[in-house]
């Protein structure tokens, strides 16, 4: 493993590690970050980095899957991008709405989906999430409110906003996180759905995942302004910038947003950096980054950055990590073995779950 993340000291304040021994935490965090991890404790944080590196295993096995022709059609993977999705998700209750796009593996692992239905769903198998009719793009649970991963961009944008009217509604303090690229910024159906949200004061979490990229081209390249939070101000909207790569961070902004909408709903714009590890999909080479662009973030790797935080507190040393890894990687072994022993749909049942 490489040197923690964290390395820097100075005096802090002191936390239990969860084996009731108190240590300083780092001193290279900030204020908010050092709340933060007091809030998640020991407990809190070996779960989160077990889910984050559940998403990367499952990822690498799903590429891995596609090669051996095991998996049709696309896919696009969540590697890079881990810290995001499991910080956010963590910080909502189990009756919000959540809605993405087509990168979705690592939402529905951040939820808490099984992987053996999900991998069994790339497969096309009967067992899998979606009975096999979705593959990689369409994810979805009622279960979790999850209302799906969409192969359209920005399609799944008035989806969550409608979810969002329907928590205003019911008036239940329920919130709708909507997940999007920065390509999908662009697309009407944002700024759309951005005027109604303000409009009617609705719950809606907007979410820009901008790993840099929309397919091969650049948000430099695809978008008037750099700061993508400039956008919420032509809808009298709220707009902040988080580190998507920082799970403390992350965590920290979507508890403060949800607390504060349950109460007041009201839209908010959210701009996470974040950096795809992979091409826009498996298909593409992405010769249009520089080798050293992907390697300078590769620097910043969010389960490094983790992996780095634990081992610094005392709460997770190497023979623990070695074990919680193993563990994970043989569950997701477990889920392409349950994928590859599952049946393929009958034919003749083509139409059903799939119109109502």
């Amino acid at each position: 493993m490489a040197e923690p993340a964290f390395t820097q000291k100075e005096e802090g304040f002191r936390a239990d590690n969860g084996r009731g021994e108190g240590r300083t935490i780092p001193g290279a965090l900030t204020e908010k970050q050092r709340e933060t991890l007091e809030e998640l404790g020991r407990e809190g944080l070996l779960e989160r980095y077990r889910l984050m590196y559940m998403i990367r295993n499952f990822e690498q096995r799903s590429e891995q899957a596609y090669q051996q022709k095991k998996i049709g059609g696309f896919l696009h993977l969540y590697m890079g991008q881990e810290a995001l999705g499991v910080g956010m998700l963590g910080a909502i209750g189990p009756r919000d709405y959540v809605v993405t796009s087509y990168r979705d593996h690592g939402v529905a692992l951040a939820l808490g989906l099984e992987p053996g239905p999900l991998m069994a769903e790339l497969f096309g198998k009967e067992t899998g999430i979606s009975r096999g009719r979705g593959g990689s793009m369409h994810f979805f649970s009622k279960e979790k409110n999850f209302l799906g991963g969409h192969g359209i961009v920005g399609g799944q944008i008035p989806i969550g906003l409608g979810a969002a009217f329907t928590a205003r509604y019911r008036a239940e303090g329920q919130v709708s996180l909507i997940f999007f690229g920065d390509g999908a910024l662009q697309q009407g159906a944002f700024h759309e759905a951005a005027n109604i949200a303000s409009l009617w004061e609705l719950p809606a979490i907007f979410i820009i995942e901008n790993n840099r990229y929309g397919m091969g081209t650049s948000v430099e390249r695809s978008s008037s302004v750099q700061d993508l939070t400039l956008k919420a101000r032509g809808y009298n909207m709220e707009g902040v910038q988080v580190d998507g790569m920082n799970l403390l961070d992350c965590h920290a902004l979507m508890k403060e947003a949800v607390a504060s909408r349950r109460q007041n709903p009201r839209p908010l714009l959210v701009e996470a950096r974040t950096y795809r590890f992979r091409g826009h999909s498996i298909s593409d080479p992405a010769t249009y980054r520089a080798r050293e662009e992907v390697e300078s973030y590769q620097r910043l790797d969010p389960l490094r950055q983790v992996r780095g935080l634990l081992e610094e507190m005392g709460w997770l040393n190497e023979q623990e990590a070695r074990e919680l890894e193993k563990k994970v990687r043989d569950e997701v072994l477990a889920a392409v073995r349950f994928a590859d022993e599952s049946p393929l749909p009958d034919p003749a049942g083509l139409g059903r779950y799939v119109y109502a």
